[in-house]
């Protein structure tokens, strides 16, 4: 039987997200923070994703090299994807169906609509487990870096204009 409730909140997104509970937390294994290696069998516009996708998430200092699999798949599903939606492009959601006598029979839904949905589903959860939606990074705090930055209780009251 599987673990029940809510999946956990890594520590590292807690950290972004300033929250008490990252401090609480010792038993967490900490990813290395490495570029993953892109894997030579993605389709070459998986690959071009890949290319796309690593700088803006190690900016976001959520990626790790273990993710290089999650990334892969994320990558193979978009390119599946695309091409589905190509399709659908050229040729509309739909083809009519005739009969022997030329008479319309039935309209049909081409397998790509479908397809399309599945695959969008799946990116839409990798992209959350990745950041990459804007609710998912909603919460998500970048430090800050400005080393002038009041850190006292000074940082609370607003300083008085000069000269009036």
């Amino acid at each position: 039987m599987g673990r029940r409730g809510p999946v956990r909140t890594p520590t590292r997104v807690l950290e972004l997200h300033r929250s008490w509970r990252a401090k609480a937390r010792a038993d967490e294994p900490e990813p290395e923070r490495k570029r993953p290696v892109c894997p030579r069998w993605l389709r070459d516009e998986a690959k071009r994703v890949w290319r796309e996708l690593i700088p803006q998430l190690e900016s976001m200092g959520t990626l790790g090299r273990c993710d290089r699999n999650a990334l892969a798949r994320y990558c193979q599903t978009w390119a599946k994807w695309r091409v589905a939606e190509e399709f659908l492009a050229e040729s509309g959601d739909v083809y009519v169906r005739r009969g022997d006598s030329g008479k319309i029979e039935a309209i049909k839904e081409y397998p790509q609509a479908s397809l399309a949905l599945r695959l969008a589903d799946q990116l839409l959860k990798l992209e959350r487990e990745f950041g990459l939606t804007p609710s998912a990074r909603a919460g998500l705090a970048k430090p800050k870096d400005n080393p002038n930055e009041n850190r006292g209780k000074e940082r609370f009251f607003k300083k008085a204009a000069h000269g009036a």
